[in-house]
């Protein structure tokens, strides 16, 4: 069983920056791919980024290219999602996922989840 804990939200004004973290226990934190989803108000989750095992391979969403990064270290069993020229559509919860499978860019290849944690972004 993965444990995976969300750290790094907040408030911020449009065209600001936040960096996210995702610290995992509980399990090989390099034998899962991982992933940043979102979930707006009265939306479904979608997703933002994703990273394979070793790290090298990043998958973006086509709303973040360019402003939004992933990456990993696997001696600290953590990732990170440094967000740029954030919107105030990218106010959402943000939340980690890990998995075993190949499917990192839908909800249900997810076997694990974090609890979330808040970004908010201001006009």
């Amino acid at each position: 069983q993965v444990q995976l804990v969300e750290s790094g939200g907040g408030l911020v004004q449009a065209g600001g920056s936040l960096r996210l973290s995702c610290a995992a226990s509980g399990g090989t934190f390099s034998s899962y791919a991982m992933a940043w989803f979102r979930q707006a108000p009265g939306k479904e989750r979608e997703f933002v980024v994703g990273i394979s095992r070793s790290g090298g391979v990043t998958v973006p969403a086509d709303s973040v290219k360019g402003r939004f990064t992933i990456s990993r270290d696997n001696a600290k069993n953590t990732v990170y999602l440094q967000m740029n020229n954030l919107k105030p559509d990218d106010t959402a919860v943000y939340y980690c996922g890990a998995t075993s499978s190949t499917i990192w860019t839908r909800s249900e290849g997810i076997h694990y989840w974090g609890q979330g944690t808040q970004v908010t972004v201001s006009s």
